[in-house]
């Protein structure tokens, strides 16, 4: 089926609920390295509690990819996925910052992840869905530019409830009320963004003989496990190119989401675990991720632009350089203002990060198996946070001397080498001559 062009409010609608999942995302980035330190946990300890994001992706997302690829209801194929997890989220945001212990919020977390996990993996899928390829980096940009708008907004809230709305910060060495109010804010525009898009969207329905396959196949006990381990050994040759890209951009983002507020708190505030410094820092590292936030989502406007000149992997190779020098010059800045010339070129690989692999990957996936294989794609970025989650607390105490600021380091040089690897990937081919799913062969946005 020739899918017609979607025009831009209807592609705004279609990526609006990424809004609200970024808030999920932007709260728990920006805020669950310092609740677990107000509960009492060292710097140490805090790769390992940050497993479950990693692990939940591994597993929820290709099942929630192969169970939406062969499904159909009366309210589509990916929207019921979208739907249902949205809620659970949402649930788990207002919970979360009422935890009293670490062993409660670290439990807390898994089930967060994977709520937040089953609703997002279906908005990739939907846009490979809905567009014609020439419009699929269109799509991702979009996506992107929401993912910056929320992420801004979430990073930012506890502090702008202490320093626009007089939300007393102060929580008694414990969670900080600003911090809970963020949640429960969070919360809401979790639901209400993921409901605009259910309802303000449709989808292609399926064929009659698609249809008919649907509803003979039998229930399967793997839930489709079988079939995508199967799947592994078949995955096209862009998917594993752009996976090992993947792999070493992800340990740098994952390093700075562990390490940065403690490095911010001990090198910038010089603070201790319960003092108001500590509560300053914690502030100040949350105003640092929605000021990278907030470069992703005016910089996706440049991609939308710039990739129809430069094809969107020369456009990830510059963005992931920059991002890397961006890492890597947290330690040299002694002042926390200085601390948003890191961040804004971060915030510039962050906006690529989330768009131009999608574009590259997406005209080499076979219809048919889009939902699963974009699944199995966020494998390519969980299995590195799973692996950093593992390994950096040992390798921080006993090769980095227990300081975070050189895990920064450590990501933004595994960043860097994600950006001479994106240059390996090959070009993407149709009817005999190069093109890439930006340019579309020559076909603007």
């Amino acid at each position: 089926m020739q899918k017609p062009r979607l025009n831009f409010w209807q592609i705004w609608n279609m990526s609006f609920g990424f809004l609200g999942i970024q808030f999920g995302w932007g709260l728990q980035m920006a805020n669950m390295s310092a609740i677990y330190t107000y509960l009492g946990a060292n710097a140490d300890s805090l790769a390992i509690l940050w497993l479950a994001a990693p692990v939940t992706g591994v597993i929820i997302q290709p099942l929630i990819g192969q169970s939406s690829d062969r499904m159909w209801t009366r309210l589509g194929r990916r929207r019921p996925f979208i739907l249902g997890g949205a809620v659970l989220a949402s649930l788990a945001l207002v919970l979360m910052p009422n935890c009293p212990s670490v062993w409660m919020a670290a439990g807390l977390l898994w089930v967060l992840d994977g709520t937040i996990n089953a609703s997002m993996q279906p908005f990739r899928a939907l846009v490979a869905d809905n567009l014609p390829e020439e419009q699929n980096a269109q799509g991702f940009a979009i996506q992107s530019l929401f993912i910056g708008l929320g992420g801004t907004v979430a990073s930012a809230l506890p502090w702008m409830m202490t320093n626009w709305f007089g939300v007393a910060a102060d929580g008694g060495g414990q969670i900080p009320h600003s911090v809970r109010l963020s949640f429960y804010i969070g919360a809401a525009a979790f639901m209400g963004a993921v409901l605009w898009t259910v309802f303000s969207t449709t989808e292609y329905p399926p064929s009659e003989s698609e249809l008919a396959v649907i509803r003979a196949r039998k229930f399967d006990w793997t839930l489709g496990l079988g079939d995508i381990f199967a799947l592994i050994f078949h995955l096209p040759r862009r998917m594993w190119e752009l996976g090992l890209v993947q792999f070493f951009t992800w340990i740098g983002m994952f390093s700075m989401w562990v390490y940065f507020s403690p490095a911010v708190a001990k090198n910038i505030f010089h603070a201790a675990a319960g003092t108001p410094e500590m509560e300053a820092a914690g502030a100040w590292s949350g105003f640092c991720f929605a000021a990278y936030n907030v470069v992703c989502f005016f910089f996706s406007f440049v991609l939308l632009w710039g990739t129809k000149h430069t094809g969107p992997k020369l456009m990830h190779v510059l963005c992931l350089a920059v991002g890397a020098l961006g890492l890597a010059s947290v330690p040299m800045m002694s002042d926390k203002y200085h601390l948003l010339i890191s961040m804004t070129a971060v915030g510039i690989a962050w906006a690529s990060i989330l768009s131009m692999p999608y574009a590259m990957l997406a005209p080499a996936l076979p219809k048919e198996k889009v939902g699963v294989m974009m699944g199995m794609f966020n494998l390519f970025i969980v299995l590195p946070q799973i692996a950093a989650s593992s390994l950096l607390g040992y390798i921080l105490k006993n090769f980095l001397h227990s300081e975070p600021v050189n895990a920064l380091v450590l990501g933004g040089a595994s960043m860097g080498l994600a950006a001479l690897l994106t240059l390996l990937v090959v070009s993407f081919k149709t009817t005999g001559a190069e093109t890439s799913p930006v340019t579309g062969g020559g076909s603007g946005h």
